[in-house]
């Protein structure tokens, strides 16, 4: 039985920004906001003026400067990739409460660009605290210092206990190319759009350069430019616009740790919990799922979300891709728009989870834009799952189409 937040409220639109991928002219974060925040007021028709709720990974204050206007509810959380969802989560909630009716969730981040223009200096713990935490330095001595150290752990240790190997997970970075071939907007569409772009075999994957063993570079995302914006209104507003609504049927957020030493077991995280509360609140389950948008920073987060997200057993999350489940056309459709694998990770991933899965149950996925033949799935719910840290937080939502 579903909760009391049950279609409290809807995303009734989603933008992202003019350019995204590996630009050529280098682009600020604050520029990919602002256009796709502009991109978002167009598509919906929902005027900036009228927006009462921002939520963003610390832009806020900023945003609305730069916007001019004066919100009822700012929310500033930033735990990772999973932060959007976990935004969507909570303006659901102020919209329950009647704080407000039209809430901005907006995301902008120039990984690439960052490169050329600077921007990413290494921050300090604290005043005289040298440049990493102590629990990161804690960390270095164990061989957990960067994204794909810490992850390969992971996969090393999913491979030890379960007796998969690294080409099992190679299926998921190939699969997830062959929903990217699908999407022009993805940054490996295609050798014309990228060198490395077009479709790939396993065993390109498995013969690509080493990262961190056993992380080949194609088991790892990309580093690109992406700005995104969704928003979310109140059922009343929701019925208002000419675009279709997207409703939220349930949401959950959890944590299992900060530093991965403190993680419990590397094969587990808390997409168990989060996705079990947004189920409960759904009144639905894994196998009401008809499609799934999962953060896939590596191949190994994929495969351990799908497990956590109760779509397929322990130690058995990399088969749906391996058997063709979650391939297009497949029985369960998952990344449909190429993944952090290959459409687009500026670093933090969850916003393209909440863009593709608006796109795919609203029927605009195939927008001329977005999408060539075959994108556009006929699925009507959706579970969708982002990853903060070193699998260390998760938000997860489940959408449903409108009836």
């Amino acid at each position: 039985m579903p909760g009391p937040l049950y279609k409290a409220a809807a995303i009734v639109g989603a933008a992202e920004a003019n350019e995204i991928g590996f630009l050529k002219t280098p682009i600020t974060a604050l520029q990919l906001h602002i256009e796709a925040i502009k991109n978002l007021s167009e598509q919906t028709g929902v005027a900036i003026s009228r927006i009462e709720g921002v939520f963003s990974t610390g832009w806020s204050t900023e945003l609305c400067e730069h916007l001019g206007i004066k919100p009822k509810y700012i929310d500033t959380t930033s735990v990772g990739g999973c932060s959007f969802e976990m935004h969507v989560h909570h303006a659901m909630a102020a919209i329950h409460a009647g704080i407000i009716d039209i809430a901005l969730v907006s995301h902008g981040e120039n990984g690439h660009s960052a490169n050329k223009i600077g921007g990413r200096g290494a921050s300090n713990y604290a005043r005289g605290a040298g440049a990493l935490s102590p629990g990161v330095e804690m960390s270095m001595a164990y061989g957990l210092g960067s994204a794909p150290s810490n992850y390969a752990h992971a996969m090393v240790r999913h491979m030890h206990r379960y007796g998969t190997k690294r080409e099992d997970y190679a299926h998921i970075a190939k699969v997830t190319r062959d929903w990217a071939t699908l999407n022009p907007r993805a940054a490996m569409y295609s050798k014309e759009k990228h060198p490395f772009g077009g479709p790939i075999t396993v065993e390109q994957v498995e013969e690509s350069r080493v990262i961190a063993w056993p992380l080949t570079i194609l088991h790892c995302c990309m580093v690109t430019d992406h700005g995104g914006a969704v928003l979310v209104t109140s059922p009343k507003v929701a019925a208002s616009l000419n675009t279709k609504p997207v409703w939220l049927a349930g949401a959950g957020e959890s944590m299992g740790h900060g530093n991965m030493l403190e993680m419990d077991d590397f094969t587990a995280t808390s997409a168990g919990r989060s996705s079990q509360a947004a189920y409960t609140m759904a009144g639905l389950g894994p196998s009401d799922m008809e499609m799934a948008l999962i953060y896939d920073s590596f191949t190994i987060t994929a495969a351990i979300t799908a497990e956590m997200l109760g779509l397929a057993a322990p130690g058995e999350g990399h088969t749906l891709w391996k058997d063709g489940h979650a391939a297009p056309g497949g029985k369960l459709p998952i990344n449909t728009n190429g993944g952090g694998l290959s459409f687009n990770h500026s670093g933090m991933y969850g916003m393209p989870l909440l863009i593709e899965a608006y796109r795919q149950l609203s029927g605009t996925a195939e927008d001329g834009i977005n999408g060539d033949t075959g994108k556009q799935t006929s699925a009507r719910t959706c579970v969708v799952n982002g990853t903060g840290g070193s699998l260390s937080t998760t938000g997860t939502l489940v959408l449903v189409a409108d009836d």
